[in-house]
């Protein structure tokens, strides 16, 4: 196992340790919130809509500001009904 920093072991190409759990925590939590968002879309309005997804991607980027174009283009195919899917794994792959 190595010690990437504190918290944050790599193991077998995958990353470990309490950061490793915390990145996939957030990033499990921000395909729920799409998941709801795309249950209903037809009921919101544009503005609820994109709320909704830049408050989905802020989770999943930790509490940084998402880049304006990617909220708009995701809220642009939730509301042309193209399913996003945002898949979490149990482990996190390490480069």
């Amino acid at each position: 196992m190595t010690l990437i920093e504190p918290g944050l072991y790599a193991h077998n190409g995958f990353a470990e340790g309490p950061l490793a759990d915390a990145a996939l925590s957030r990033a499990a939590r921000a395909g729920q919130l799409l998941d709801e968002l795309q249950e209903r879309a037809t009921t919101m309005t544009d503005g609820q809509l994109r709320d909704g997804a830049y408050r989905a991607l802020r989770r999943f980027a930790q509490a940084q500001e998402p880049c304006t174009r990617q909220v708009d283009s995701i809220t642009a195919l939730i509301r042309r009904g193209v399913r996003i899917d945002w898949p979490a794994c149990d482990r996190l792959p390490c480069a």
